[in-house]
């Protein structure tokens, strides 16, 4: 059950109505979490411009498997359901790949350092090894680019915390977690 009533688009705050305009025109409806999130302007906002500037870093297929790899770490049901959908329909990796980004992997090896990057980032709260950080950059990812890691860290999980915090209703369709990883 939601902790938090989604708004309807009239009864968000005005500061918070053009992102939100935005995203309902670029997806074609108001999902819940955005509806939820919108309350706080600040919050909402912070979080679209990192957003948009983080959907610049990396591939598609990249960004979609690490914000399925974190979503799945952090136990976000809503966010899992969002990350497949968008990684089917948008990043267009097939079924078999969503589930093994999901475990925190991936067939091209490339991806999956990256994606193993992003869970040690999760594991150790940042505080990766030596080799960790050795092994990313060994498979063609620059420090710039491992910061990008970082950031899409941040960003999915507070995302994954503000879903499970505020429980949205799902309107994505819905996926079962593959369990501890």
């Amino acid at each position: 059950m939601p902790r938090n009533a989604a708004l309807k688009p009239e009864q968000v705050p005005a500061d918070s109505k053009p992102t939100l305009d935005a995203f309902t025109k670029n997806i074609g409806f108001t999902p819940n979490m955005i509806a939820t999130f919108a309350q706080s302007s600040i919050a909402f906002n912070a979080w679209a411009a990192l957003l948009g500037s983080l959907s610049k870093a990396l591939d598609v297929k990249t960004r979609d498997s690490i914000g399925l790899a974190v979503s799945e770490m952090n136990g976000c049901d809503y966010c899992l359901s969002v990350h497949s959908f968008t990684a089917e329909h948008m990043a267009k990796l097939p079924a078999d790949e969503i589930i093994l980004a999901r475990k925190g992997h991936a067939i091209d090896p490339k991806r999956d350092a990256a994606i193993q990057f992003a869970r040690k980032v999760i594991e150790t709260r940042g505080k990766v090894s030596d080799a960790d950080l050795k092994a990313v950059r060994d498979a063609g990812y620059t420090d710039a680019n491992v910061m990008e890691i970082v950031a899409l860290v941040a960003m999915y999980s507070l995302t994954n915390f503000f879903n499970n915090v505020f429980d949205p209703e799902n309107d994505f369709p819905a996926v079962t977690r593959v369990g501890p990883i």
